[in-house]
């Protein structure tokens, strides 16, 4: 199988190695002459964005490059990423690596034209009517991990630097115009990182395929999504230049990413905030939890489990499905507890307070109280 192809749900995405060398073609198919690169400070230095530099000033379109961009994004990074925006007159935004990059590069095109702060464009309601859409820049996004997604979503995650909340900001037209997802930009990626980026992957399949709410597209997706996940995350991780796994990933990432619109659960209910507080790899974290979650939810999910076990090929139904996560993730190294990440006297009464705001404690097929909450979270560092 040739895994190079042209696709256009749930955006235009040119898939394939090499593909990095279409960025001119992209950004001139979005309308940009003067595109500013935003990426994370660890990756701005690879040759990944040296390469993606040279393709841009190859192409007439200079190499200008923001990289002041934290792993748990804020809003001083955003305001500091609009500034350079405005300063170089740029005319769109290129969103370079993973995550976090791609989800502060995206709410700056966003919000390089808003008048109103960032936070009064959550994703509640219909406060993404607040936003001029006429003045949202337009992204490219080239993916370097493969995990999160927020190439092919339609928001991004801020953490509030004061409160330590990560607040959800949505808007359609945030929605990259053009993607590029080359695996061969993912080669470099150490296992420790493979394995996270993965495992985030995979809770964006799981979550959503356990979500309650009715969506039997995502659903289908989400599925699929964890086959390729079982079946290429241990290659990619093994073996960091097997293309073939890289490329898998990617559209796994991108499958868990366009599935989500069904719904997340406790998993990111929980992660979200101890990765705002602790400053935790979000992929990382959501796998450290992942075992604690599917038990407490058990009631709600077994049938359904059982049956995406038998997809999968595996065997046992329910307590099978469990049994080969919990193999999964200490194969790849990962502690089944957040204790294991190095938190240590976690305020347990405060991430359950923060939790309960997350949207997506909304997804979770057992209904999120701080009742029941507070002892899940407790468990999830007891491992």
């Amino acid at each position: 199988m040739t895994l190079t192809a042209n696709w256009s749900y749930p955006t235009t995405i040119r898939f394939g190695a090499g593909r990095i060398q279409e960025l001119g073609a992209a950004c001139a198919a979005a309308g940009m002459t003067r595109p500013l690169l935003i990426t994370d400070r660890g990756l701005a230095a690879l040759p990944v964005t040296e390469t993606a530099l040279a393709v841009m000033q190859a192409a007439g379109l200079g190499r200008a490059l923001f990289a002041e961009v934290d792993p748990n994004p804020t809003e001083a990074n955003l305001a500091a990423g609009i500034a350079a925006y405005t300063a170089g007159g740029h005319d769109g935004v290129i969103a370079f690596g993973g995550g976090s990059g791609l989800d502060l590069a995206k709410t700056v095109a966003f919000m390089c034209g808003q008048d109103r702060p960032v936070w009064d464009y959550e994703d509640i309601g219909d406060w993404w009517t607040r936003a001029d859409a006429s003045a949202i820049a337009p992204i490219i996004a080239v993916p370097t991990t493969a995990g999160t997604g927020s190439e092919v979503g339609r928001a991004t995650v801020l953490t509030n630097s004061e409160t330590h909340m990560k607040k959800i900001i949505f808007h359609p037209k945030m929605l990259p115009a053009q993607v590029i997802c080359d695996p061969e930009l993912t080669v470099g990626m150490p296992p420790a990182i493979t394995a996270g980026t993965g495992m985030d992957a995979f809770a964006h399949c799981l979550e959503a395929y356990c979500s309650p709410h009715y969506h039997p597209m995502s659903q289908g997706i989400a599925l699929e999504g964890m086959r390729l996940v079982k079946e290429y995350l241990p290659r990619a991780f093994a073996d960091g230049t097997d293309i073939e796994a890289r490329a898998q990933m990617m559209a796994a990432a991108a499958m868990g990413a366009t599935a989500f619109q069904k719904g997340l659960g406790a998993i990111h209910a929980i992660s979200h905030p101890v990765g705002a507080i602790y400053n935790t790899h979000h992929g990382t974290t959501n796998a450290a939890v992942m075992t604690q979650v599917l038990a407490f939810n058990r009631p709600e999910i077994e049938t359904r489990i059982a049956a995406a076990a038998a997809y999968l090929g595996i065997d046992g139904g329910f307590d099978g499905f469990v049994a080969y996560v919990t193999g999964l993730i200490a194969g790849l190294g990962i502690p089944s507890s957040l204790s294991g990440l190095g938190i240590s006297d976690p305020d347990i009464d405060e991430l359950t307070r923060l939790a309960l705001t997350d949207p997506s404690c909304g997804g979770n097929p057992v209904a999120l109280t701080e009742a029941n909450l507070k002892p899940l979270i407790a468990a999830c560092f007891e491992g």
